[in-house]
């Protein structure tokens, strides 16, 4: 009795932060349950579902704030009742269809899939109303809720009646509800302004009441929905036993917190300690880093001055000879300096004294002579020994980091797959310790915002927890850049090294090997995820065989894609193992599949095949017809380019130009509206092969094999498709 006393006696105004909604940051306003047990405002999750909307109902007065409440209260609007026929019909109406059914909870993160129903299957947290409605009254504090019904002027209200929606004083509630009129069965309550339905009714079956609760989903059903609706396997129990239950353990739940009160108060203090020394030492560390720095930029600047002085001394050198070079020089000149003193010592007329000035005048002219000959200045201009390779310190510099900061990860280029959607893997250091999270950044490039950056701005992803991530929205024929760092307790790696990849021309075409149509079990194997098919070349290959006495033996096994395709551009990508004998890679309609099922299989001469892959020149005689179906050769480790779509010039000379190394993977672009299929070097995304193609029908993916072979989907191709099994 004691704790229930001490539970009751808590002040309504200290549980503000509980009545918040996530999303608004503002009390709860019709609060809607979510499935994983969090509330949300009605408008929130609206605004989160539906785009260009308008409110499909007024709040009235519960809108209003605490503290701020209006002088009078406004009349109840019908927006209560509004909000559950919305509710139960489905939202109908077109102003507020859904475009989406599917967003996280703000509270735990977790994806909310209300399906179809969309809202409708959400019930209203009338509880938190309830205390979110005492709350906004305490708040108010004198403001008191007046009369609905009273002309001016109003009086304060003393009972609500939950049937009419309504506030009334004393007389206006007998007025209202006169004795022996069903009026006055009505159940009243004290004044207040949340009404709220006497029953809770099933928000899948709105003629019923629930009166059982889901233990697997954790809601309040009805009978219906354990009979034959979304709950009929589940696990459930009456709602009295549910409702005694639970709050027997929310009860011991909040006693034992009371009775841990002075536990939580010194955890609280010692919270407090290390937040205070949290900043304590976090000013500290900025301080000492700050002045690493600023030793760093003195050495610099020392270095710098000392530099820029040598330098400077070379140059003043330099200067200096290279004057004197040109003051020699110019004593050459007539009538000026050294030729001029000679031309007034040859007017000397005493021998004695002019043999005595002549000698060494003479020594001098001569050496002036000879460098006049062998001319070379005395000073290189060139500075080349002064140049400052400065990209081992720079490196040094941006690798600049704490002790603890981990190693960078390198991304995974054999792993790794773009497409419109890139799946970027990534091996983590070989470290000791555990990371936090990674980020990936990524960049389109070629675009012309940026000259000095090469491309676009860098954009992060959210934090990952794991060696991979998938990026979305890259856009078509685009060279993409991607870099990863680590970070272990705040602290980031450096960027690991940019790898490039180029997005195909078309968004990912997912799908999965048919095991259905045309499949031959006895020749075929698929993978248990349909991911990948085999051919062995086993006793059945070896029968047919025994039987052909003539001609050339043919026994192509087709399978094609489980999705066709009768619009837009796609793209899928494969891997073919290196020893396959003999694979067709390429797309075919409905109707040439019609006719490589019933056709016999056994034995077939090539050059009455078109499709059949041999150097037949049947190529040359189909090329330009249009098609329902191009197969390209692929085998023995090698592409087989057809004849038509090597020039003539070098067709006949050039046998290298149509047999090509098989690429490590090979990808196949389809464009439907325009009738034409390409097939590239997925690694590269280089063009190998494209032709026309009749799109008349449905097209499908297809692969022919012969004797031993195999081919594998990306993973990312048939991961598109298993997602939606």
């Amino acid at each position: 009795a004691h704790q229930d006393d001490r539970t009751e006696s808590v002040p309504i105004k200290n549980i503000e932060r509980e009545l918040i909604c996530p999303i608004c940051k503002e009390l709860f306003t019709h609060p809607l349950i979510l499935p994983c047990q969090h509330s949300v405002c009605h408008k929130c999750v609206r605004e989160l579902l539906l785009l260009n909307h308008e409110d499909s109902f007024d709040a009235g007065s519960e809108c209003s704030l605490p503290g701020s409440p209006g002088p009078r209260s406004r009349v109840p609007s019908p927006s209560m009742e509004r909000l559950d026929r919305l509710a139960r019909s489905g939202w109908r109406r077109g102003s507020v269809t859904p475009r989406i059914t599917t967003f996280p909870c703000p509270g735990c993160q977790h994806d909310v899939d209300l399906g179809e129903r969309g809202m409708s299957m959400l019930f209203r947290n009338f509880t938190l109303e309830s205390i979110v409605e005492r709350y906004r009254q305490a708040a108010r504090a004198a403001v008191a809720i007046m009369c609905n019904m009273c002309k001016p002027p109003q009086q304060e209200a003393t009972k609500s009646c939950m049937d009419c929606k309504a506030s009334y004083c004393n007389e206006c509630f007998k007025f209202h509800h006169p004795w022996g009129t069903p009026k006055a069965q009505h159940e009243y309550v004290g004044p207040t302004m949340n009404f709220r339905p006497k029953v809770l009714m099933c928000p899948e079956h709105e003629m019923e009441k629930v009166n059982m609760y889901c233990e697997v989903c954790r809601r309040p059903v009805c009978h219906l929905c354990k009979l034959g609706g979304s709950h009929a396997n589940h696990k459930v129990t009456t709602m009295s036993s549910a409702y005694k239950i639970l709050k027997e353990k929310l009860s011991k739940a909040i006693h034992y917190l009371i009775s841990k009160e002075d536990q939580v108060k010194t955890q609280i203090s010692h919270l407090e300690v290390l937040i205070n020394e949290t900043e304590e030492k976090g000013q500290l560390a900025e301080r000492r880093t700050d002045e690493n720095f600023e030793r760093l930029f003195e050495t610099l600047q020392e270095r710098k001055f000392e530099m820029l002085r040598s330098i400077e001394q070379s140059r003043t050198r330099r200067l200096d000879q290279l004057r004197g070079q040109v003051d020699e020089y110019q004593g050459m000149l007539e009538n000026s300096g050294l030729v001029g003193y000679a031309q007034e010592v040859l007017k000397e007329t005493d021998q004695s004294c002019f043999v005595q000035t002549a000698k060494q005048l003479h020594t001098r002219i001569a050496k002036s002579t000879e460098s006049l000959r062998t001319f070379h200045p005395v000073a290189d201009p060139s500075f080349d020994e002064f140049v400052l390779d400065t990209s081992r310190e720079e490196t040094l510099l941006k690798e600049l980091c704490f002790g603890g900061v981990p190693d960078p990860p390198i991304i995974d280029l054999s792993r790794s797959r773009v497409y419109n959607e890139g799946l970027v893997c990534w091996q983590l250091a070989e470290d000791t310790l555990a990371t936090d999270h990674q980020v990936l950044e990524y960049r389109k490039l070629g675009v012309e915002q940026d000259e000095e950056e090469g491309g676009s701005r860098w954009r992060p992803t959210v934090p990952v927890y794991g060696p991979s991530t998938v990026v979305c929205d890259l856009e078509a024929n685009s060279l993409y850049s991607f870099r990863v760092r680590s970070c272990r307790n705040s602290f980031y790696s450096p960027y690991s090294p940019e790898v490039t990849f180029h997005t195909p021309p078309a968004p990912v075409f997912g799908f999965l090997f048919n095991d259905k149509c045309g499949f031959s079990s006895e020749r075929l194997t698929l993978s248990k995820l349909r991911d990948s098919v085999e051919s062995a070349a086993g006793m059945a290959f070896l029968l047919a065989a025994e039987r052909v006495q003539t001609g050339s033996y043919m026994g192509l096994d087709y399978i094609i894609g489980d999705t066709g395709i009768s619009q837009g551009r796609h793209y899928w990508a494969f891997r073919v193992e290196p020893h396959s004998y003999l694979v067709k890679v390429g797309v075919a309609s409905d109707s040439k599949l019609l006719e490589w099922i019933h056709n016999p299989r056994d034995t077939s001469s090539p050059r009455y095949d078109h499709d059949s892959g041999h150097d037949s020149g049947s190529e040359d005689t189909c090329y330009d017809l249009s098609q329902p179906f191009t197969l390209l050769t692929v085998g023995m480790g090698k592409v087989f380019i057809p004849k038509a779509s090597i020039s003539s010039a070098t067709a006949g000379n050039d046998h290298g130009n149509r047999v090509l190394p098989m690429p490590q993977r090979i990808g196949v672009y389809l464009d439907y509206e325009a009738g034409r299929v390409y097939f590239y070097d997925a690694n590269t995304m280089r063009c190998l092969y494209e032709r026309q193609v009749d799109c008349t029908g449905t097209m499908y993916p297809a692969f022919g094999l012969m004797g031993s072979g195999k081919v594998h989907l990306e993973e990312f191709i048939a991961a598109k498709r298993l997602s939606y099994m």
